[in-house]
């Protein structure tokens, strides 16, 4: 085993005191090419050109001698740090840390960054970065090869956001470049990149930042989730929640619950009325397509997403026709539409599926159009009665059957 094994962040700038030292002294030196070809290297030095990180870390455990390992930006941050200890491979490191490269970007761009969201973008996690992307105003992507500006920019189609792309942060052929999301597609970019998504709502304000990443969507004294109807009010004070009885909070909270919207999901509305689910869908910090027919009701949801300051798009269209162009869900909740729709959503095989009825006849068509399209169903029936406590009389009774489906291949 090595050993020493130090990890040294590279950010373009000249190496400090600690990098100098255990550079010079190293037996072992693993990086890119780039890294490989700094001065700083000895010359006796056995080089190892990074690609697998598992298999460099084995040739690293194997070396008799100090072995030190080259990174771009700080390499606890994405980086190697992870990999290199993991228990298979029984190192021990010390970090030399450089700027990390979202720092850098940030820093090219003048912004600030403690409201950002950060990701990274390979071609297996591409579609939940750009859903991250959809949810919040401010997003740090760290792209690779066949996951990057043009890719991010094609499965937003759609959603106006403003792309810095910085290029090769801290070589003589860094290029940062500021174009339309829309535009971004339409260009070659050099990796390595880093891509800085900005849009769709407004910066957080200096006096309210206290937690980096994503800000609480609380409005002043707004506490919970499942909120009665009044908590819903666009600018002009209007309650704008729950229309009907598919909309109740009692029912959205078991919906809520079953659904799971989490950070990198696409939640699909369809039958959004007055907004409230798709609203704390959002809250949740999932993407949310929020789909109805009714021109007011997708007016509705949009003041709702104001008031509460969260990102989602409405979508007006009849189900399930409108379906066909939207990108692909993680959860659906259907608030109506029938056995067409649950057909039509169930086709496009999303993770979890939730709908009510308000018959048992109705349920049992929805659940039978749910089980023969490939899902496990379970359906309750849920009851509850708003009571005056005034006088503690019965204000108003809703009786409803909850269908929620999780795809056969995902069941327990």
């Amino acid at each position: 085993m090595a050993d020493r094994v130090t990890v040294i962040g590279w950010d373009g700038s000249p190496l400090n005191r600690a990098a100098t030292a255990a550079l010079s002294a190293a037996t072992l030196v693993a990086g890119a090419a780039h890294h490989l070809a700094l001065p700083e290297v000895p010359h006796g030095a056995e080089r190892i050109r990074l690609g697998s990180i598992d298999l460099a870390a084995r040739r690293i455990a194997g070396h008799r001698g100090s072995a030190v390992v080259l990174a771009d930006g700080d390499p606890g941050f994405f980086g190697v740090v992870r990999s290199l200890r993991a228990p298979e491979h029984g190192l021990e490191v010390e970090v030399v840390p450089a700027v990390s490269a979202v720092a850098t970007a940030f820093a090219r761009a003048g912004m600030p960054w403690e409201d950002a969201q950060t990701v990274v973008a390979h071609p297996r996690t591409l579609r939940r970065a750009v859903n991250v992307c959809r949810a919040h105003h401010k997003v740090a992507v760290l792209t690779s090869p066949g996951a990057g500006p043009a890719e991010l920019a094609l499965l937003l189609e759609g959603v106006h956001r403003t792309f810095v792309i910085c290029e090769e942060l801290g070589t003589a052929r860094e290029q940062v470049t500021v174009v339309t999301s829309e535009k971004a597609a339409d260009h070659v970019w050099r990796d390595p990149n880093v891509v800085i998504v900005i849009g769709g709502g407004p910066e957080q304000r200096a006096d309210g930042a206290w937690i980096a990443g994503r800000h609480p969507a609380y409005p002043q004294g707004v506490r919970g989730w499942a909120l009665p109807a009044g908590a819903y009010r666009g600018e002009g004070a209007e309650p704008v929640g729950e229309t009907g009885e598919g909309e109740t909070p009692g029912l959205r909270a078991a919906q809520l619950a079953h659904l799971g919207p989490r950070t990198g999901d696409l939640v699909w509305d369809i039958g959004s009325g007055g907004g409230a689910l798709a609203v704390e869908a959002a809250r949740f910090g999932a993407a949310v397509l929020a789909v109805d027919s009714d021109r007011e009701a997708c007016d509705r949801t949009a003041a709702a997403a104001r008031a509460f300051g969260v990102q989602l798009q409405v979508v007006q269209g009849r189900a399930p026709h409108v379906l066909e162009r939207l990108p692909e869900p993680d959860v659906v909740r259907i608030g109506g539409g029938g056995v067409p729709v649950v057909t039509a959503v169930a086709d496009r095989r999303p993770e979890r599926i939730v709908t009510h009825a308000s018959t048992r006849d109705e349920a049992e068509a929805l659940g039978a159009a749910l089980t023969e399209n490939g899902y496990t169903v379970a359906c309750s029936l849920l009851q509850s009665v708003e009571l005056d406590t005034s006088a503690w009389s019965e204000r108003e009774r809703s009786v409803v059957f909850l269908l929620s489906a999780l795809r056969s291949d995902l069941a327990p």
